[in-house]
């Protein structure tokens, strides 16, 4: 089997291969090596690599499939883990390039890890993500920006931007994601991969000292593959009650059994802007013209508003001043363990982090309320279209791709048509699930200028994962996507 064959395989694919003795995990894990060491160093994709330990997992993955044993979901299936809230013991975690963290090792894991590895994949190594997370482009001081596989000069998107450019240029099917303002989606729709984040609770967060601290905003735990099969296989992996998380859920989705549901009499609600936000028009074509697919399934698609009535930059600021909860208690934990970062190691943090980080210290009580009134009303307004609506419908970002920066600070626009927006976050029309714990998914809806990839948003009613999954199925089937990844195998000839 040569190794175009292999690049672009899916999950559900490969698996069928080395469970058919076709091709055996070693095998697989050399290609993939073979992948990474040709193709790496253009993207930055990977920022620390496992690789003895993946040759040897690869190797008791073979045993168990010669010995005849039951093989996992993903036994022998190469993928990574994000540098951020993301363990595995005795690997590194910067949590987003933090240089004075470049030789901070886990002793723990992360649940994606966890699980996965439980399914039989194996994890080869970890990928880029910015500071903390906190902004929408892939980059940082310590290992610099992701690039865009589809354009060099351009970014993959963030936080979760190393793995959705891993996955986009064939160097592994399928990669975790965390989200806690659209760092799934929106780097899948920069990257042209299909991002999911679940409903809130479907994959356990487990988070200690603080058992609670997902909530302000939600934060997720989800996947980025090129198919939403491969998604698919990925949640049913990673989903499942934990008693360590007080908010998962206790029911089960089958989310495989939701790819070939009919979607005849659905109304979808489209907007193309959320009321609020200004949008590229180049995006809002390609949306526009991808959400008239879902007719083709036979259901209805009518364009709506949400009456929200505050301004883009009020809400970008609310979603900034709630991440931030996050990052107060890591910087509390690391003081902990004698590191004061704010302190001692202000120099290694960007200049808007530390503005939010030294404000959400300062914040009063009645500050965090009316901050969760104003949270509320995106709610209700999300929650008064589900009363007539079955799905929502969006682009995932406002702009296209921007260009990446040379000194770790890599950002979005600070205007798009005209009207001011935050570069961190504001031009993600993301973050509102995050505010709500709807499911939402990032779908490649097509290419703006012949090579920019363009996502478009599918979100679901609350725990109706099982919707957001067929909806996304059937507008692979009816608008398939994957031919768009010649772009990225064309861009190099693997060595």
């Amino acid at each position: 089997m040569t190794n175009e064959t292999l690049a672009y395989r899916t999950v559900k694919e490969l698996s069928q291969l080395i469970a058919n003795k076709e091709i055996s995990p070693v095998e697989l894990m050399d290609f993939t090596i073979k992948q990474i060491e040709s193709r790496n160093d253009e993207t930055n994709a990977f920022v620390y690599l496992g690789l003895d330990e993946a040759r040897e997992s690869a190797l008791l993955a073979e045993q168990k499939v010669m010995n005849g044993e039951d093989l996992g979901l993903l036994h022998g299936i190469p993928t990574a883990i994000k540098d951020l809230f993301d363990f595995k013991p005795g690997w590194p975690s910067t949590f987003g390039g933090i240089p004075a963290l470049k030789d901070n090792i886990a002793d723990f894991y992360c649940m994606y890890a966890e699980r996965v590895e439980q399914a039989g994949a194996i994890i080869v190594g970890k990928t880029n993500s910015p500071i903390m997370g906190f902004r929408g482009a892939c980059d940082n001081p310590l290992f610099g920006p992701t690039k865009n596989p589809f354009d060099l000069s351009k970014n993959s998107g963030g936080s979760s931007g190393g793995s959705a450019a891993a996955v986009a240029d064939g160097l592994i099917p399928i990669a975790e994601g965390t989200d806690g303002g659209g760092s799934i989606r929106i780097p899948a729709s920069w990257s042209g991969v299909f991002g999911y984040q679940p409903s809130y609770g479907r994959v356990p967060l487990v988070m200690r000292p603080n058992a609670f601290g997902g909530l302000n905003p939600f934060l997720y735990e989800g996947t980025l593959t090129r198919t939403v099969e491969d998604a698919a296989i990925g949640m049913t992996t990673l989903s499942g009650y934990h008693p360590s998380d007080p908010m998962s859920l206790q029911d089960s989705v089958d989310y495989l059994s939701a790819l070939n549901r009919p979607m005849k009499g659905w109304k979808i609600a489209y907007s193309p802007d959320f009321d609020v936000y200004p949008v590229d028009p180049k995006v809002k074509s390609v949306v526009g013209k991808a959400v008239q697919v879902f007719k083709e399934a036979g259901a209805h698609v009518e364009e709506v508003t949400f009456g929200i009535n505050r301004d883009q930059k009020e809400l970008s600021d609310l979603w900034s001043r709630m991440i931030m909860a996050a990052s107060v208690g890591a910087f509390e934990g690391f003081k902990q363990q004698g590191l004061d970062l704010l302190k001692d190691f202000r120099h290694d943090l960007p200049g808007e982090f530390i503005y939010w980080l030294e404000h959400a210290y300062e914040m009063k009580t009645t500050d965090h309320i009316r901050d969760q009134i104003i949270r509320t009303e995106i709610y209700d307004a999300m929650e008064n279209v589900f009363q007539d609506y079955d799905l929502i419908i969006t682009p995932t970002l406002a702009c296209l791709p921007v260009e990446n920066a040379t000194d770790g600070e890599t950002k979005g626009p600070t205007q798009i048509n005209g009207i001011d927006v935050d570069p961190l976050i504001g031009w993600c029309m993301t973050y509102f699930t995050n505010f709500t714990g709807h499911p939402a998914a990032s779908i490649p809806a097509g290419l703006a200028d012949n090579q920019y990839p363009v996502g478009m948003q599918i979100i679901g009613r609350k725990q109706a994962d099982i919707d957001v999954f067929t909806a996304s199925s059937t507008f692979e089937k009816l608008q398939p996507w994957q031919d768009i990844y010649q772009l990225c195998r064309d861009r190099q000839t693997v060595k």
